[in-house]
């Protein structure tokens, strides 16, 4: 059984971890522009070399050698047709050390730049968080709905996009019931999108929760103190969802993470 000296390691490690991943390479500090092809009729993006476009199913690209463009780290002269990348790190195409993946959210085409100079990832100094409580890692259950739904919820960029929802997570504070509608991630695990009695004073505006996979019966480990900042609380180029109608706790979550440090 672990103690809560144990409980504490853990979450530590699990800072280091996070401050790790977010200051990789191209990691979430390096992103420096997303672009919706939509908004560039004439495939021109600004700051980026090469004509961009889109084609149904793809995304067809331009270029002539004198723009210093690579595709699978091959120089590119002519054009090429791109899928959706998986991430920067495995993006085709590169413009030095900068990573430009292609990714499609709503059947619309997007562009981004990943730098690993980029000025949030050079001056990062870490993520300022509540200290960990035990009082606030409960047991809690998940309860899928019948059919997974959509919302539509503003974003960090002012646009109203759909946020998909398959159920609710239930768990108890301070002797009340209290839940939050989640979304399953494809590893099974769950994420919601919450605000707080905190938020926007104390702590960033919104804030993220993700949970390991329920077991069978639905129950799952709900440990608040690894709340989490959204990517674009640490950059303006993310389109983070805000929290959908239900989804403001009613009390100071004084827990996980609350502001890049400095802010």
């Amino acid at each position: 059984m672990s103690t809560g000296t144990d409980a504490r390691a853990a979450w530590r490690a699990w800072r280091e971890r996070r401050t790790a991943d977010l200051s990789r390479p191209y990691g979430p500090l390096a992103l420096t522009g997303t672009f919706w092809l939509a908004d560039h009729a004439d495939g021109r993006i600004p700051g980026l070399v090469g004509r961009w476009t889109e084609d149904g199913d793809a995304v067809v690209l331009h270029a002539t050698a004198a723009d210093g463009l690579t595709a699978d780290g091959a120089p590119l002269d002519g054009e090429i047709r791109l899928a959706p990348d998986a991430g920067p790190e495995t993006a085709r195409i590169a413009h030095g050390a900068r990573r430009l993946p292609v990714l499609r959210r709503e059947g619309l085409w997007v562009v981004r730049d990943f730098d690993p100079a980029a000025p949030a990832r050079r001056d990062f100094t870490g993520i300022d968080a509540y200290d960990h409580d035990p009082r606030w890692t409960v047991p809690g259950r998940f309860r899928p709905y019948g059919a997974s739904r959509a919302v539509r919820v503003p974003n960090a960029d002012g646009v109203h996009r759909e946020l998909g929802l398959a159920g609710e997570l239930a768990f108890t504070v301070a002797g009340a019931e209290r839940t939050l509608q989640v979304a399953v991630e494809d590893d099974g695990s769950l994420w919601a999108v919450l605000a707080d009695a905190t938020s926007g004073t104390e702590s960033y505006r919104f804030r993220f929760l993700r949970t390991p996979a329920p077991a069978a019966d639905g129950t799952v480990t709900v440990d608040l103190n690894r709340t989490l900042l959204p990517p674009c609380a640490l950059v303006d180029h993310f389109i983070c969802p805000f929290p959908p109608p239900g989804n403001t706790l009613p009390f100071a979550l004084r827990a996980g993470e609350r502001n890049r440090s400095g802010t």
